[in-house]
């Protein structure tokens, strides 16, 4: 095989339009661009959110509340979710969540909350335990770790 004997599979390339190549050719003097107006000219594309000099709706509208840019959104699993997945006396931290597929993104970190019963002792270690959650991982003879 060579180089130069190459070819692109059947269908996989197209002849380009030629646009502007008078009336007869079927794309010719607006070169399918339509009429008047400023998508009609080469460079005559907009930004997004651009009303035609109308002030535009990201502005008209009023600004309300407040956005914590340095707000820490912890992924969250709930006690009955590791009754399910792991047995008597088992460690459960974040990679073993991973392993398990409890944690779908990335996470640096994991919140335990207490919805559902624990049915047998397991050694959590989380970042985070909600009240519940920890009372009912003592009260089933495990130990709630938390881990920096």
């Amino acid at each position: 095989m060579y180089l130069d004997k190459l070819k692109a599979p059947h269908g996989a390339t197209h002849r380009q339009k030629r646009l502007g190549r008078g009336e007869s050719s079927g794309r010719g003097k607006q070169a399918g661009r339509g009429g008047k107006g400023q998508k009609h000219r080469k460079s005559g594309n907009v930004r997004i959110g651009f009303e035609g000099g109308q002030m535009p709706m990201q502005r008209r509208l009023p600004k309300r509340g407040f956005h914590n840019l340095f707000r820490v959104e912890w992924p969250v699993v709930n006690l009955a979710e590791l009754a399910k997945h792991f047995v008597a006396g088992a460690t459960v931290d974040l990679s073993a969540l991973k392993e398990k597929g409890l944690l779908r993104r990335r996470a640096g970190g994991v919140k335990v909350l207490g919805m559902g019963d624990l049915g047998h002792a397991l050694t959590v270690k989380a970042n985070k335990f909600s009240e519940s959650a920890k009372e009912k991982i003592e009260k089933a003879g495990g130990t709630a770790e938390i881990v920096g």
